[in-house]
């Protein structure tokens, strides 16, 4: 066996080591903590494993921080498998029709789990709870009481002042622009929202700023989103060689401020 072969069977040995031990430690967690309902979730099936997986480790860390954050996360998990579990369940191979009841048995109870934390929210006036009522359930009840807490601490986080800025989208471009601006302001540099700095790329263009534009559309690119080729920019916004350098300069500066936790609106805004 040559080296090549050699590094590659370590390395495969490796992996699925670590994709034994990794279901190994769900088992032991699942008979540790009956609380996480695991012979609900179908914890047999080959199918849908990564979700399932990540629900019931999920499902351990809300049992230890319970938090409306951690219900709203526990919700989207269980969609994700509902989603899984649908397609799986359309398939039914011959001999294993009693897997595929069990699988549609699962997606019964993750439906009713949804239903669940959508109910305990209800109960909750926190911001999270609120937005996720609004914008997931279209409780406008939710979302009067969400656009009275604007102004107060309360909102004055990174995720916060994105979900507010979704509200006025349609309704005040400036304002819109100025949160999304905020939200990037309260970020820590950690988990940065991408979605904010499209936003900040799409206004910007949509309101004629194409340097704006063009900086956030650049910002966007160096957090690993696709944009348009070089060729397309220049048709796009035609500006010289030189006014693109200076362009990348400020876009590389955003970008590591963004990284360092750093950033501050008007660092970009006085310049253009």
């Amino acid at each position: 066996m040559n080296k090549l072969k050699l590094v590659a069977t370590i390395g495969l040995s490796f992996a699925l080591m670590g994709c034994f031990e990794s279901r190994k430690n769900t088992e032991q967690l699942c008979e540790a903590n009956p609380a996480l309902r695991c012979e609900m979730l179908n914890v047999d099936d080959g199918q849908c494993r990564l979700p399932r997986t990540d629900l019931i480790w999920h499902r351990f860390d809300l049992i230890k921080t319970p938090s409306d954050e951690n219900k709203i996360k526990e919700y989207h998990i269980l969609a994700e498998y509902e989603k899984c579990l649908t397609l799986a369940a359309q398939i039914q191979p011959l001999t294993q029709s009693e897997r595929k009841s069990k699988r549609f048995t699962t997606v019964m109870h993750v439906s009713e789990e949804q239903d669940r934390i959508v109910a305990e929210l209800k109960q909750s006036t926190s911001p999270q709870a609120l937005y996720f009522l609004w914008s997931q359930e279209g409780d406008e009840a939710a979302r009067r009481s969400f656009l009275q807490l604007e102004g107060t601490p309360v909102l004055e986080t990174a995720e916060m002042q994105y979900a507010l800025a979704t509200f006025y989208t349609s309704r005040d471009a400036i304002k819109t622009l100025q949160l999304l601006h905020r939200s990037l302001e309260l970020s820590n540099g950690k988990n940065t929202n991408i979605d904010v700095i499209k936003s900040l790329a799409s206004l910007n263009l949509q309101q004629n700023r194409k340097e704006l534009a063009y900086i956030w559309t650049q910002v966007a690119e160096q957090f690993d989103v696709k944009t348009a080729s070089k060729k397309n920019n220049s048709l796009l916004y035609g500006f010289t060689d030189e006014k693109y350098q200076q362009l990348d300069n400020m876009a590389e500066q955003v970008h590591e401020a963004i990284e360092d936790g750093k950033y501050r609106a008007n660092m970009i805004n006085k310049t253009w």
